[in-house]
C-alpha cells in the first residue's frame, strides 16, 4: 500500500514542489536571519509538522466522499487534475516573468526570541494557509485508489513530504549565506519553477485522461 505504482510519481511531484521556492522557503530564511539557526531549524520542524493537519483533514474529506460513491471519488480525482494543471501553468508564467526568492526582504535585525515564537509562527503559517488545504484536498486524492485506509496512506504520504521538506528547509537554514543568494538568481528561480510547472501540468493531464468514472 505504501510503496505501490503510485509512490514514486508521489514522489517526483512533492520534490519539485517542495524545492520551488515560495512563503516557507521565505519564513524558514527571515527566521534564520533573525534568531539564528535553532529558530530556522524550529521554523522548518513546525512548518512541515502543519502538513499532518492537512493530511488528516484532506483524508476525512476522502473518506466522506467514497462513503457517497466512488463516481464521487472519481470526479474528485479530476477536480484534482485539473487544479495541477493549474498550478503548474502558474508555475509557467512565474519561470517565464523570472522573479527571484525575494531574499533581500528577510533580512531584519537579529533578535533573541524563546524557541516558541518561531514553532508558533512556522505551525500557523502552514495551518492557517487556505492554499495547502486545497492542495492537499487536491493532490492526495491521486495516490490513494479507493480500497486504501485513507487517514493512514494520508499520513503516510505527509511524512514523506515531511522529510523531504526537512531536509531541504533545513539545508537552506545551515548553508544559508550561500543558499539566500543562490536562491535569488533568477536563474535558478526560472529553472525550478520550469521544471515544475512542465511535471504538474503533465501528470495533471495525465490523471485527466486515465480517469474513469465508476
Amino acid at each position: 500500500m505504501f510503496f505501490d505504482a503510485q509512490f514514486w510519481p508521489f514522489l517526483v511531484a512533492i520534490t519539485l514542489l517542495t524545492l520551488s521556492p515560495g512563503v516557507d522557503t521565505l519564513l524558514v530564511i527571515r527566521n534564520t536571519t533573525r534568531g539564528g539557526r535553532r529558530d530556522g531549524i524550529l521554523t522548518s520542524l513546525a512548518i512541515c509538522s502543519g502538513l499532518f493537519v492537512h493530511a488528516a483533514v484532506s483524508a476525512l474529506g476522502i473518506s466522506v466522499i467514497l462513503l457517497q460513491s466512488a463516481w464521487a471519488f472519481s470526479a474528485l480525482k479530476l477536480v484534482g487534475a485539473a487544479y495541477m494543471i493549474w498550478l503548474g501553468l502558474q508555475s509557467l508564467a512565474s519561470a517565464r516573468r523570472g522573479t527571484p526568492l525575494p531574499v533581500a526582504g528577510c533580512e531584519v535585525e537579529r533578535q533573541a526570541v524563546s524557541c516558541w515564537v518561531p514553532l508558533r509562527e512556522g505551525f500557523l503559517s502552514n495551518v492557517l494557509n487556505p492554499k495547502t488545504v486545497v492542495f492537499y484536498m487536491a493532490f492526495l486524492p491521486q495516490f490513494i485508489a479507493p480500497g486504501d485506509p485513507a487517514l493512514a496512506k494520508s499520513l503516510w504520504l505527509a511524512g514523506v513530504h515531511f522529510l523531504i521538506a526537512n531536509l531541504w528547509q533545513i539545508g537552506i537554514v545551515l548553508m544559508l549565506g550561500r543558499a539566500g543568494h543562490w536562491l535569488a538568481r533568477r536563474s535558478v528561480s526560472r529553472t525550478l519553477d520550469g521544471a515544475t510547472g512542465m511535471v504538474m501540468v503533465a501528470f495533471g493531464l495525465k490523471l485527466a485522461l486515465s480517469q474513469r468514472p465508476v
